[in-house]
């Protein structure tokens, strides 16, 4: 068996809309008796949804056996789209079959559209086939959810929980003074969108927890940091990777006029995000 049914994409946070479009790709590879392939990029420097090797793993997890990363740079970009069918799809990698997004375009501009796909394909030996919209969902809306805070619209649109993942840093101590001691999480990447700040409930690993992200302004803070309480966990976790997935937003961050009245809202948002973690 060899060739391929292929589709490209940035696939930024391989949602629900682009599993629509890989489980195709991997029903027609299986119908035809060829393999699934995904083609997709790499662009540095961008806000992302997803960093590449977890893009990678959701895309595996849709069935796409074998998936290719092009580094998205100006000689990439100067190709039109018959060029990129026939050097990098057909000669590089034995497409057979290209499968397309109903709005995916590309090419250099992304001058042209399907009906040249189909026409360049009848020339290269090669199926250009479209497939159906599923439902709205894009990444462009789901970043727009985040920036206003709603992870659990996001995650409806994902199909999952959004999640940053990364090393845990020395804090400045200052939620261990209030009874609530915090992981100081730096992110693995750097260009990942961040939630907006504010206070959520969140999961990491198997407990819940809360997570905090903003400035600490009743302690005159400046700089941005991600702070999250794990519940009914005492481990030291300096140093050690974590993943925290976010479930539902709480509130805003707030100045509170003393670290007593902090402590008492910490103590709500305790409550609260225990209920919703059903915890």
């Amino acid at each position: 068996m060899g060739g391929f049914v292929a589709t490209i994409g940035m696939f930024d946070g391989v949602h629900r809309g682009h599993q629509f479009v890989l489980r195709h790709v991997v029903d027609e590879a299986q119908r035809r008796g060829l393999h699934s392939m995904a083609v997709t990029f790499d662009r540095q420097g961008a806000p992302t949804l997803t960093p590449l090797a977890d893009k990678l793993r959701l895309m595996a997890q849709c069935g796409i056996e074998r998936t290719e990363v092009l580094t998205f740079d100006d000689a990439l970009k100067q190709l039109t789209a018959r060029q990129f069918m026939a050097d990098v799809l057909q000669a590089r990698y034995d497409v057979r079959v290209l499968m397309i997004g109903y709005d995916n375009r590309f090419g250099h501009n992304r001058a042209e559209g399907f009906d040249d796909y189909v026409r360049y394909g009848r020339e290269l030996g090669m199926d250009v086939l479209q497939l159906p919209a599923e439902g709205t969902v894009c990444s462009s809306m789901i970043r727009q959810l985040l920036t206003n805070g709603d992870v659990a619209a996001a995650a409806e649109a994902l199909g999952y929980a959004y999640t940053i993942s990364g090393r845990v840093a020395h804090g400045e101590h200052v939620g261990t003074q209030m009874g609530f001691p915090t992981a100081n999480l730096v992110p693995d990447c750097a260009t990942q969108l961040l939630p907006a700040p504010g206070v959520y409930a969140v999961r990491v690993g198997t407990h819940g927890g809360m997570m905090n992200i903003g400035t600490r302004p009743t302690f005159d803070g400046h700089q941005q940091t991600l702070e999250v309480n794990i519940f009914d966990f005492d481990d030291d976790l300096y140093g050690r990777e974590i993943s925290v997935s976010f479930v539902q937003r709480l509130r805003d961050e707030k100045y509170f006029d003393s670290p007593e009245a902090l402590i008492h809202q910490l103590q709500i948002d305790s409550q609260q995000a225990k209920h919703i973690l059903s915890l």
